[in-house]
């Protein structure tokens, strides 16, 4: 996975946060549906405990998880944990690597080593005047939203709609299409609202990100089904790809040209159609 290879691969829908320290989340997570497992060594790991979460994430690596697509969170520049983090990492056959708090391009640097796909998390007001510069990075394969943090810098009183976020959110999806990465929407923290969650994710699709990040297993099949095409929307993709002659023509009342066609059929080519 390299941002040349985002155009042809297809960006995970899903992208499921598995706290390191937690051996039987580690183990249930194998069995989930979500299109890339994000192995947390940062926020879902205790202080006393990133040595043991280390560990459990080489294990669980190394056993393997046989049709997913894996990445690792480290934790973040300045962290006492990062050196640490990195040389864990090192060598292990994964996916990408989840940077946080990504506010500059030399953010990067640490794990540049790696030669690993990075994916960034975007969380402050001075990473979203960054995000372009970050998301053309040779070593960058993706952005990711991290609006709870967001929140915070933006001192937004708890509880407030992301509506207030609205302009740095689309900010990130700009920045990521600019860039011709993946870009993916942050997390949804109340795990027992299933209408909310599956509203927010219906969204994040309108908005044009590639995926949503999740914060517990129940997110999982609402998500993939959020971000896959409907069959009201394959139906209308085949009529355009069947009647499309080349060039500017009318269609079903409205006009279409070549990039309608291209996006047609790449939708029907992720939905298995074509």
């Amino acid at each position: 996975m390299t941002p040349v290879e985002t155009s042809s691969e297809y960006a995970p829908r899903s992208l499921l946060y598995v706290p390191g320290s937690n051996a039987r989340a580690l183990e249930k997570a194998a069995g989930l549906a979500a299109d890339m497992l994000i192995i947390d060594l940062e926020d879902a790991v205790p202080e006393d405990r990133k040595e043991d979460a280390r560990a459990a994430m080489r294990a669980a690596i190394m056993a393997g998880f046989p049709g997913k697509r894996v990445a690792v969170r480290i934790n973040g520049a300045g962290s006492e944990h990062r050196a640490a983090d990195i040389n864990a990492v090192a060598g292990l056959p994964l996916d990408a690597v989840v940077l946080p708090k990504v506010d500059a391009v030399a953010d990067l640097e640490a794990a540049r080593g790696l030669g690993l796909p990075l994916l960034a998390m975007i969380e402050t007001p001075v990473a979203i005047y960054a995000a372009r510069d970050i998301a053309a990075d040779p070593a960058v394969a993706g952005l990711i939203a991290g609006l709870n943090d967001l929140a915070h810098e933006l001192k937004l009183p708890d509880g407030m709609d992301r509506g207030a976020m609205s302009h740095a959110i689309q900010a990130i999806v700009l920045a990521a299409r600019a860039g011709g990465v993946w870009g993916f929407d942050g997390v949804y923290n109340a795990i027992d609202d299933a209408p909310g969650f599956a509203a927010e994710a219906a969204e994040s699709r309108r908005l044009g990100f590639d995926g949503k990040t999740l914060i517990h297993p129940s997110q999982v099949d609402p998500c993939n089904a959020a971000f896959a095409p409907s069959e009201r929307e394959i139906a209308a993709a085949e009529a355009l790809v069947a009647a499309a002659t080349g060039g500017a023509q009318r269609h079903e009342g409205r006009m279409i040209e070549d990039m309608h066609v291209a996006a047609a059929r790449a939708l029907l080519e992720r939905a298995g159609r074509s």
